[in-house]
């Protein structure tokens, strides 16, 4: 199974380890698209007001540029430990035992504006660039999609793939259209059944379903097989409607 998550705007300062090493990150394939990135990234931090405007940021935000500065040399901790937000505050990877990180190592990827698909438990430095930040010289839907769709394509034996990307990171590298692979929009339902999408609250419950997830450690070969384990564990997950012939889609209630 493969858990694909958005990253996080915030994260944690500090990190106990060494600076980055961008070969050492899991997916070795996107080391290229990394080291451009990486350097347009602190290239512009050379210029503070160009950058501040490229990541849309305020004056209380100019440590960013500094976090951007120096992300080379930074110390670095587990991406999952990094990223802080509302679906990570749910997610709270700080408190998980051992067999559920290893469970984590093992299934869930972040996708990142700078690194691309990272391992969860890859060491990162802090950073700041979103899926819509306009570095000069680095489009970031071209830069990456390419390469991210032929990743997650080429990962036949990866079985179910969830996911749990907002649809901005969703389209810097979409999910492969197969059977045992599907989208996830996190809904409410009204008196009447009808289901609307929701933005704040889906964040909150996409980390606590990747929670129960990495904390049962269940053993899931379908999607049907997934729907049923999220009823038993008090979720309600079950297939959207179709509209096309693309990726499929879940409703998980909040």
């Amino acid at each position: 199974m493969r858990l694909l998550l958005p990253p996080s705007e915030t994260k944690r300062d500090g990190g106990a380890g060494d600076s980055l090493e961008l070969d050492r990150l899991s997916f070795p394939v996107l080391t290229p698209q990394r080291v451009e990135s990486t350097a347009a990234v602190v290239g512009l931090s050379g210029e503070p007001a160009a950058m501040m405007r490229a990541l849309k940021l305020g004056p209380r935000q100019a440590h960013e540029v500094d976090r951007n500065r120096s992300l080379r040399e930074s110390a670095t901790m587990p991406a999952l430990d990094r990223y802080t937000g509302v679906l990570f505050d749910a997610l709270d990877a700080p408190t998980l035992d051992e067999d559920a990180r290893a469970f984590a190592a093992e299934h869930v990827v972040v996708h990142s504006a700078l690194f691309g698909l990272v391992g969860a438990m890859d060491e990162i430095p802090a950073y700041r660039l979103s899926h819509d930040s306009r570095v000069p010289g680095l489009r970031l839907r071209q830069h990456w999609r390419a390469a991210i769709v032929a990743l997650l394509e080429s990962e036949a034996d990866a079985g179910v793939v969830l996911d749990l990307r907002s649809e901005g990171y969703a389209e810097l590298g979409p999910a492969p259209a197969r059977g045992e692979s599907a989208f996830v929009r996190v809904v409410a339902v009204d008196a009447s059944g009808r289901s609307r999408a929701l933005n704040h609250f889906n964040k909150r419950a996409k980390g606590l379903f990747t929670r129960a997830l990495l904390t049962s450690r269940p053993q899931i070969a379908s999607i049907d097989e997934l729907i049923e384990w999220a009823h038993d564990a008090g979720f309600t997950l079950s297939f959207a409607p179709q509209h096309d012939a693309g990726l499929r889609e879940l409703e998980l209630v909040a």
